[in-house]
This record gives C-alpha cells, sequence and structure tokens, in this order.
C-alpha cells in the first residue's frame, strides 16, 4: 500500500516519464502502440470504478446541458476555426488540418484521470466523455461536409460505435463490480485504483509518441513549428473552457470542464481518414499528445483559479 500510495500522490510524473520514454526509446514505444486500445480500455475502466454509479447520474437538465457542450466543443468551434482558418487559405496546412479535427473530436477518455490527477472532481469529466463520444457521429457530420474528400462519415460512425462498445462493456464491468460490492470505494480501494490508473496512462503515452521521436530525429523544425500550435491551442481551450464554465454557473465542476474542452481524442480519427490525410496529421496528432498529458503538471494550478 506504501508502494501504491506514492505512484498515486505522483501520477502526474508518471506521464511526463511516458512522454520522454516515447521519444527517446522508438523501440519500446514501437511495441506498446499496438497495446494502446486495451490499455485506454484498462483506463476507462478504473476510472469508471473509481466514479462509480453516483458518479455517473446526471439530471435532465444536467443532459441537455452536456448535450449542448458536446455541440458547442465538437461542431460549433471547429466550424467556427474552419471559417476563420479558410480566411487565411490555411485550411488546408496539415497544422490548420489538425486543429480542426482536433476540436471536432470527443474528449479523451483519460479525461477523469487527469481530473483527479489535478485535483478536481472527475465526475463531470467522464460525464462529458460519455455524452461527447454518444454524440459524436452526429456532431462530426458538418465539419465534415466542409471539408470535402476528408472520410467518409459512415466510417466515422463505425469507428465511434466501436468506442461506445468499448465504453459499455469496460463502465458496465466496472459497474457491476461496484454494484455487486466486490468493489467498495475505501480510502485505501480508491488509493489503489489511481496508481493503477497514472501506470496505465504512462504506458498508453509511451506508445502514443511512437510517431514523435523519429520525426524529432529526421527533422526538428516542423516537430517545434507543431508542438508550438498543440501548446497554444491546449491551454487556450482548457483556461477559456474552464472560464467560461465559471460565468455560467458550474462552480467546482469549471476545472474538470476546462479540462476536456482541451483534451481531446484525435486518435479515433485515425482509422477514418484517408490515407494521406492521416499522414499528414500524425505529426501533430502526436505532438498533442504533450500538452494534454502534461495537463497534470502544467495545469492544475491554473484551472484550479477562480477567475470570473
Amino acid at each position: 500500500m506504501r508502494a501504491l500510495a506514492f505512484v498515486a500522490r505522483n501520477g502526474r510524473h508518471a506521464l511526463v516519464a511516458g512522454l520522454v520514454a516515447g521519444v527517446l526509446l522508438p523501440g519500446v514505444a514501437s511495441a506498446l502502440a499496438g497495446w494502446i486500445a486495451p490499455l485506454v480500455a484498462v483506463s476507462l475502466f478504473l476510472a469508471v470504478l473509481r466514479i462509480g454509479p453516483e458518479g455517473l447520474r446526471a439530471s435532465r437538465r444536467d443532459a441537455g446541458r452536456l448535450a449542448a457542450r458536446a455541440v458547442l466543443l465538437q461542431s460549433a468551434l471547429p466550424l467556427a476555426a474552419l471559417g476563420l482558418l479558410t480566411a487565411l487559405d490555411l485550411a488546408g496546412h496539415p497544422l490548420g488540418l489538425g486543429l480542426v479535427v482536433m476540436l471536432a473530436a470527443a474528449p479523451v477518455t483519460a479525461s477523469p484521470h487527469l481530473a483527479v490527477m489535478i485535483g478536481a472532481d472527475p465526475g463531470p469529466a467522464l460525464r462529458q466523455v460519455v455524452a461527447g463520444t454518444a454524440l459524436l457521429p452526429l456532431t462530426v457530420l458538418p465539419v465534415f461536409a466542409m471539408l470535402p474528400g476528408f472520410g467518409d462519415a459512415g466510417g466515422v460512425g463505425r469507428a465511434v460505435g466501436g468506442l461506445l462498445l468499448l465504453i459499455a462493456g469496460a463502465g458496465g464491468a466496472a459497474l457491476a463490480l461496484r454494484a455487486t460490492r466486490v468493489v467498495q470505494p475505501t480510502p485505501a480501494t480508491l488509493t489503489a485504483i489511481d496508481a493503477l490508473a497514472a501506470l496505465t496512462l504512462g504506458l498508453v503515452v509511451v506508445g502514443i509518441m511512437a510517431a514523435v521521436g523519429p520525426a524529432l530525429r529526421a527533422d526538428p523544425a516542423p516537430v517545434a513549428a507543431a508542438l508550438a500550435v498543440a501548446f497554444a491551442a491546449n491551454a487556450a481551450l482548457q483556461v477559456g473552457g474552464a472560464a467560461l464554465a465559471r460565468r455560467l454557473g458550474a462552480g467546482p465542476a469549471a476545472p474538470a470542464l476546462g479540462l476536456v474542452a482541451g483534451n481531446r481524442n484525435l486518435a479515433l480519427f485515425l482509422g477514418v481518414l484517408p490515407v494521406d490525410v492521416a499522414g499528414a496529421l500524425m505529426l501533430f496528432i502526436g505532438c498533442y499528445q504533450i500538452p494534454m498529458y502534461l495537463t497534470p503538471v502544467l495545469m492544475r494550478r491554473i484551472l484550479n483559479l477562480r477567475t470570473g
């Protein structure tokens, strides 16, 4: 238990270690890349196991707010960004395209664990992950419709269906353990879950970084540009999302809502994009993981500031 408590307290450092290992150990990163999907399932299972059924419940009013946030974050924002980038003649640039795809994505499934690491309530984050993923087939259609030849909406629907099955399977198993009291939310149990979640996310980070290390060694300039855009977009979305949530009366849920605004599941789209588009976006997608998984280190104090 002492070892688990140490890992739980230092979970954000495990993410940093994963980022560094993913860049410096390309062989290990490539080996773990094939395990990302099952590791994400384990991460989701642990998130639901920690929160339990109480954390997932939402009133009718809350359900409307969840849907409204999903439409705003995953449809209105990318369409606005696409309009601006088109006016600047940057919509076809890989970084511009990457920004639009990022904004169209649902919150990353690791959001509840990231919320725990910044000291925020993970419940609002998990509920927004579920709502955003469920509504993704609808919210993404107008975005992809504005990008001719970008992808197949039916393929996106199939990918989202697979993710929904993952959520139902992993979440259902966790809820069953909580409902049957096989797992009870004692302090020791929660510490163990937090430690396992940190280790799982650390391994996920290593695998996701498989494309960044080789690109950095081949030509650092494009990597630096992609990182600058990724950090700027991620920070602006998280800070702006948290400030707006506070202004609209979200209260203690504001840090978690800011977190999900900036941390998106870009990897979901890789299986349904045209090969040339997916190849062009790989560097940005890899670089965007860095500010996402540095969130517990860089954004903890900022997101918990009371603004507005």
